[in-house]
């Protein structure tokens, strides 16, 4: 399977990246873990505890408590693939992802991130 190698990746193994994609733009941790928060449904302490038991995507996603409806609001490319076609549901997940933090990368404002 294409990208199956990403699943039993750790989401705390690629979270500083996020992270450094986000500062080296002027954005700030917070922002980011803001944006996971929003797309998830964890709060603060539960994703610092996802992060601790450095649980893989696939776990990540199946134990997020409240997955946000307007996710599927999220469009467009991310590493050259249309996230709103991907069919495999946990690899759309990690390409809402991807494309949020590319998002607030690239200076949108939090609350066009948000779908808001």
């Amino acid at each position: 399977m294409p990208g199956h190698r990403i699943y039993t990746t750790s989401v705390a193994s690629v979270y500083p990246h996020y992270v450094t994609k986000a500062e080296r733009k002027g954005r700030r941790k917070a922002e980011v873990d803001e944006i996971i928060r929003w797309l998830t449904g964890y709060d603060q302490a539960g994703l610092d505890a996802q992060l601790t038991r450095e649980v893989d995507f696939e776990t990540f996603f199946a134990e997020a408590p409240r997955p946000n409806p307007a996710r599927s609001l999220i469009t467009g490319v991310v590493c050259g693939v249309r996230v709103e076609d991907i069919d495999e549901p946990v690899m759309r997940e990690i390409r809402y992802l991807d494309k949020l933090v590319d998002e607030l990368a690239r200076g949108k404002a939090m609350a066009r991130i948000l779908r808001a």
